[in-house]
């Protein structure tokens, strides 16, 4: 007997095929530059903190050409919180893996870089889980965009995701709106100081009496470890968390290299 194909939100397919058809086309048209004109970057990290648990990080770029200011990019996820495996084994078995592809462009010589992506999840989060756990290739889609700024004395981040159910699976989906921006000042040839804020909000669940909700709202500041010639980095964020009704602050470390 055959096994019926799995089915996908038709708003997530269709979000799906709106992003990735330019980026597509970015990678097809991508000239065979020479050799030495073309470059690529990768960065590990390793981050923490008391929402999110502990969660490695990779994101790469490619640049076909120097010459143009796009450049092809892509990122991973390795969430290991067990919470996250909803319906599942309390041992994590049913992790949340995250992974997406997008471009990158260079913008002011180099100093701003603006970066669609489209990810997708796998595992039970948003598509929900039947009891005994219900590990979901294509669990959602995850349209997002950053944009970094560096300069010799100034540096700064905005990110937003919107985390989307692209399957129906078990009794309960939900989708996430996750934002953050900071900015900060570099006060010495390797260290940076500044400002961060972030939210995460539910922005739907089909949980019975369920209804939109933030999950957090943190306020804090951050200082930041750089190393130029090894391309390694620590940063140490935290601060309060301001949601109606939160007690207690946040913190998060991340530190990684870059090569």
């Amino acid at each position: 007997m055959s096994t019926p194909l799995p089915t996908f939100s038709r708003r997530a397919l269709a979000v799906a095929a709106l992003v990735m058809a330019p980026m597509a086309t970015l990678v097809g048209a991508s000239p065979l530059a020479a050799q030495d004109s073309t470059s690529s970057s990768y960065t590990i990290a390793l981050n923490q903190d008391n929402f999110f648990g502990f969660y490695p990080t990779f994101a790469g770029t490619y640049t076909p050409s120097k010459k143009h200011k796009v450049d092809v990019a892509f990122y991973g996820t390795l969430w290991t919180i067990p919470a996250f495996n909803v319906g599942g084994a309390a041992n994590g078995a049913n992790l949340w893996t995250e992974f997406g592809v997008g471009a990158r462009f260079r913008l002011a010589d180099d100093r701003l870089a603006i970066k669609p992506q489209l990810g997708i999840t796998n595992g039970s989060l948003l598509s929900g889980a039947p009891t005994g756990g219900s590990p979901n290739v294509f669990d959602g889609i995850v349209p997002s965009l950053t944009v970094n700024y560096a300069s010799t004395r100034a540096e700064g981040e905005v990110y937003s995701g919107y985390y989307r159910a692209a399957r129906e699976v078990g009794p309960v989906q939900l989708d996430f709106l996750h934002y953050w921006a900071n900015a900060g000042v570099k006060f010495a040839s390797i260290a940076s100081v500044g400002v961060h804020v972030e939210t995460l909000r539910n922005s739907r669940t089909t949980a019975v009496n369920g209804s939109p909700s933030n999950t957090y709202r943190w306020v804090g500041g951050y200082l930041q470890f750089a190393l130029p010639h090894s391309h390694a980095f620590a940063r140490l964020t935290a601060g309060s968390n301001v949601n109606e009704g939160a007690t207690g602050g946040f913190y998060k470390l991340s530190t990684g290299l870059t090569f």
